[in-house]
């Protein structure tokens, strides 16, 4: 089992029992946990588990914070696919939510797990003081809100069907997914109590992952199948959206993820960190198919 799916596998179990009510909120329950629950690569958690573990934290000791960062990457997937956004029918191979649950219900869901996500995180964490866990807590609001990934969904709405620029593009994905990804490395670094210097490098390796990440997925978006990705392909093209590839081409964007990777392994090589399970996810990122 690779160190991803031995990651999924203890969150998914983790995940199962988060979520369970039978109360008149029923129907709000069934569809956060649709989307919550359905089949993804879980790569937020992993890092999240990955980074804390590099420093001898136990990863079950982590488990509330990564079904943190899934509940909002789950979230954001949501809102992401409904009509008034990217209106999209397929999610991990599955119909999406809104098609299951309709609209309303579908935001609603998104809403809930966007705020049960603060509900794990606030839980007491094992070894952690009340002052690192406040840093997790605004780290993830910042990360995820109009300063990071809403923010970045905000202005990719604004600009999509725009001739836009390199720029854009860059500032899009640093917000829209990179922030996300990065905040996963940042809350796992805060477990232990590490140097300033250890916890700001591995604040870049992460923006540089997540960067790369998305990258990845535009090319993917044009090259991948509907049976690889699990969602419909070329949507980025029929949209006209701001890309990588647009402006660069496909293998260009490749070399450019490759580039940003070796920034981030830089920062983590200057103060001394090396880690093997961080190692392996960095392959996933850039090897993925899906």
């Amino acid at each position: 089992m690779s160190y991803l799916e031995s990651c999924k596998s203890e969150l998914n179990q983790y995940l199962e029992t988060a979520l369970v009510t039978s109360g008149l909120a029923k129907t709000l329950y069934d569809a956060m946990n649709y989307s919550l629950l359905n089949d993804g690569k879980r790569l937020r958690p992993a890092l999240c588990m990955a980074t804390a573990e590099t420093f001898g934290v136990d990863r079950q000791a982590v488990l509330p914070a990564a079904a943190a960062l899934e509940m909002i990457h789950s979230y954001s997937l949501i809102h992401d696919d409904l009509p008034c956004m990217d209106d999209d029918d397929l999610r991990r191979g599955q119909p999406t939510n809104h098609k299951v649950f309709g609209d309303a219900m579908a935001l609603l869901a998104g809403d809930g797990l966007l705020t049960e996500a603060f509900v794990q995180l606030s839980k007491p964490l094992s070894g952690v003081s009340a002052d690192r866990q406040v840093s997790m807590l605004q780290t993830l609001a910042l990360r995820a809100g109009a300063a990071g990934m809403v923010g970045g969904q905000a202005v990719d709405v604004e600009l999509t069907g725009h001739e836009g620029t390199l720029a854009d593009v860059e500032f899009i994905h640093l917000h829209k997914t990179a922030r996300l990804i990065q905040a996963s490395i940042e809350i796992g670094a805060l477990f232990p109590e590490l140097p300033t210097e250890c916890v700001q490098a591995l604040s870049v390796y992460g923006e540089s992952l997540g960067l790369a990440f998305q990258m990845i997925d535009d090319v993917l978006d044009v090259v991948g199948s509907q049976e690889e990705l699990g969602k419909t392909p070329g949507k980025d093209v029929q949209a006209n959206k701001l890309t990588y590839p647009r402006f660069l081409g496909i293998e260009a964007t490749r070399e450019q993820a490759a580039q940003v990777i070796a920034r981030g392994e830089q920062a983590l090589a200057q103060v001394g960190i090396a880690s093997s399970q961080l190692k392996e996810l960095q392959s996933v990122v850039l090897e993925r198919t899906h």
